[in-house]
């Protein structure tokens, strides 16, 4: 051998240590995530053999909904959508993975369930126990981020207790597709009532725009809108790749399916360029669904105890039914009543705000409002219902003249349809769902109104408590008209059916997807 060899050799030999120190960590740590996402797998499919649920005689159908305790519209749509699965589909099992620890599967169902007959035997829960990880107090900054990183951890936890048939993510967790199509090769779908992020909080930020989800810190300075900007570019790219991962995209309104649309059509070429180079291949791999734009299906409104109150001789309350929550910008209808009270003092109309407190933060929020309502001078004009029952809100539907919906771009409305279908006659902010889909023309006239400051609330409700009462009752008879017909029960199963995804799972249980490839444990 000669000398050159001998030396070739000998710095192989010298350098082979360096390589195993630098390299033998990379190793080990594949091998050990390798080895969590069998052991996932596993657990996962033991978790379905609990339910008896074999391929061959029982489909599970599996639904992300952390908070499926908390009443509002988007667990309406969860109720909804498994009752018409158990009275269409006996052979289906409906797994909700959810977050409410605190509740027995009998609670869930007796306080959320909106009049909604459900089989128990045919419905499971999987508790998942970090629901923390998702909460908005958790991460102070950078909150779209932790989130999705925090449902993508809870995902985990879903999957490693059971695997279902097919995923139908019904929050807005697109971010937990990655995770279920890691572990369990299954398709993904899903229902979204609002994107997490959008083109539209791109333009804001890039236009230095201060509001809700950009703050006059970062719009005032150049640096920091850079940064902020290359943040949601970082957090638009992989967020449009996990939702076309999907094999079909549900959404509840025009306004939403405009931005989901825009998002599944989203590209970005330098960060595809660095997200070529860059371990989140593993997670976001080059892969895609079927889906290539959204479908509407309007949500579910149960009007069949509404429509029956009577329109006439309501009193002149103004009501708001809405969780409280931030962007249901609860101090926009105090101002707005405020501002009533002080341009047309003769109304004499009394405010009521309705709706559920969740957590902490929610009643934190109450308390504010309260004292907010004092400082204004009309804390007398104000009542606060919280945490109504359901008899309690059709008590306050069936007398109430003006209905009051302050939130900005809200996605639907579910409580804008409830309140014309109730007859009382809306006012909301001229943008999203109220705007484009619910109080729109019926038959070439009105069926609400629309504003956005507080003198144009106070306009419209002023016009609406002085409405002659002939043509009061016509307005409130078309507004429900309106509502019943296109919002009901019905068109939502209707459309929730058309949108394919028994096909999909069943497709998937024919022909299922072989798992990834590098996974070679």
């Amino acid at each position: 051998m000669t000398s050159n060899h001998h030396s070739r050799l000998g710095t192989v030999v010298y350098d082979f240590p360096i390589i195993l120190v630098v390299a033998g960590p990379v190793v080990v740590l594949w091998v050990i995530f390798n080895l969590s996402v069998k052991s996932a797998r596993y657990a996962g499919v033991r978790g379905r053999r609990v339910l008896g649920a074999r391929p061959d005689d029982r489909r599970v159908v599996g639904y992300f909904h952390p908070y499926c305790n908390a009443g509002g519209g988007g667990e309406r749509v969860l109720w909804t959508a498994i009752a018409f699965s158990q009275r269409t589909d006996p052979n289906v099992v409906s797994v909700v993975y959810s977050g409410d620890v605190d509740a027995s599967k009998e609670i869930i169902l007796d306080k959320s369930r909106f009049d909604i007959t459900l089989d128990p035997s045919s419905l499971h829960f999987v508790f998942l126990h970090q629901r923390w990880l998702i909460e908005d107090t958790t991460w102070k900054a950078f909150t779209l981020l932790g989130q999705s990183l925090g449902s993508m951890l809870l995902a985990w936890q879903a999957m490693s207790s059971l695997i279902p048939d097919i995923y139908i993510d019904t929050m807005g967790y697109a971010f937990t597709f990655p995770i279920v199509q890691l572990i369990a090769p299954i398709p993904v779908g899903a229902y979204v009532h609002y994107p997490t992020i959008s083109t539209e909080m791109l333009r804001r930020v890039t236009t230095r725009q201060a509001g809700v989800t950009n703050s006059s810190l970062v719009s005032s300075s150049s640096f920091l809108t850079r940064v902020k900007l290359f943040y949601y570019r970082t957090f638009m790219f992989y967020y449009s790749r996990s939702l076309r991962s999907a094999s079909f995209a549900m959404v509840n309104s025009s306004w939403t399916k405009a931005h989901v649309d825009s998002i599944l059509s989203h590209s970005d070429l330098l960060l595809e360029i660095l997200h070529s180079l860059s371990c989140l291949r593993v997670l976001f791999p080059t892969r895609s669904g079927t889906v290539q734009s959204s479908q509407i299906v309007y949500p579910p409104c149960d009007t069949r105890a509404m429509s029956k109150f009577p329109l006439a001789e309501r009193e002149k309350v103004i009501l708001s039914v809405a969780q409280f929550r931030p962007e249901k910008n609860h101090v926009a209808q105090l101002l707005a009543y405020a501002t009533l009270r002080e341009t047309y003092p003769q109304d004499n109309a009394k405010l009521v705000l309705l709706g559920g407190s969740r957590n902490s933060d929610d009643a934190q929020r109450v308390h504010d409002l309260r004292a907010l309502a004092r400082k204004l001078g009309i804390a007398e004009g104000v009542q606060f219902v919280v945490n109504a029952s359901y008899a309690e809100m059709l008590a306050w539907l069936s007398k109430s003249s003006v209905g009051l919906s302050t939130m900005v771009d809200e996605h639907f409305g579910i409580n804008v349809v409830e309140l014309m279908a109730a007859g009382v006659i809306p006012v909301a902010h001229a943008s999203g769902g109220p705007l484009h889909d619910i109080i729109v023309p019926f038959e070439g006239k009105s069926t609400g109104y629309h504003a956005k400051t507080p003198e144009e609330f106070a306009d419209a409700i002023h016009t609406v408590l002085n409405l002659p009462p002939d043509e009061e009752l016509e307005l409130r008879k078309r507004a429900r008209t309106w509502a019943v017909q296109r919002f009901s029960e019905q068109e939502f199963e209707k459309f929730w059916d058309e949108s394919g995804w028994k096909n999909v799972m069943e497709e998937h249980i024919r022909s299922p997807k072989a798992e990834p490839s590098w996974i070679w444990v």
